[in-house]
């Protein structure tokens, strides 16, 4: 069941790139999500723009443009809006904003601690606390490695505060072909905890 507020059966969602490698978990998570029936609104930092340019090449082109020229084939019906992560003035920011899930991919150990400690120093910030505190569903995919003490205390109490901490671990034993289908093995696990149906990966005794 959508918990979106548009009425209907359109799933909504909200999407974080944050400057950790690896935003092409993000991507791979936009492009799944806009192939399918779902209202995305998405942030980005300003560090996850940088990162996003070395990584993955991308020059500050609006973001359709940025998703379509890399093989995204947008359904007529999704939507994607883009936020600045310095406005608080939109909708993440408001509890009365209903929406299926905040993702973020990749979170950093900085935008993690933010989190774990109740701060909201931007849109990223401010929209996972309105998740916890509206025991909306937040998903947060980190990707660094090795953890530091720190680091893990950090994600255990994001847990407890209703987080779900999803690593970016990817799975071989789909024998993954590509770094795409490698990649795909994690957007499946976010997919699955988004409850939005897909065909990415197989399940385990399907094979």
């Amino acid at each position: 069941m959508s918990g979106s507020d548009n009425g209907g059966s359109q799933k909504t969602v909200v999407v974080a790139i944050c400057g950790a490698s690896g935003t092409v978990y993000g991507l791979r998570l936009l492009k799944a999500l806009l192939e399918r029936d779902v209202r995305v609104f998405l942030i980005v930092s300003s560090a996850g723009k940088q990162v996003l340019s070395h990584e993955n090449g991308y020059n500050g082109e609006p973001f359709i443009e940025f998703l379509t020229a890399n093989g995204c084939d947008i359904n007529e019906r999704s939507n994607l809006t883009v936020l600045d992560e310095h406005d608080f003035f939109t909708p993440p920011a408001s509890g009365s904003f209903r929406h299926d899930g905040m993702v973020i991919a990749p979170c950093t150990m900085g935008t993690l601690a933010a989190i774990a400690g109740g701060m909201g120093n931007n849109l990223i910030h401010r929209g996972a606390d309105v998740c916890l505190k509206e025991q909306r569903k937040l998903i947060l995919v980190p990707r660094e490695t090795p953890l530091n003490t720190i680091h893990m205390e950090n994600m255990l109490r994001a847990s407890k505060a209703g987080a779900t901490i999803l690593p970016a671990s990817p799975s071989f034993y789909t024998r993954p072909a590509s770094l795409n289908d490698l990649v795909d093995t994690v957007i499946a696990r976010i997919l699955d905890h988004l409850g939005i149906a897909h065909d990415l990966m197989k399940p385990w005794g399907s094979f």
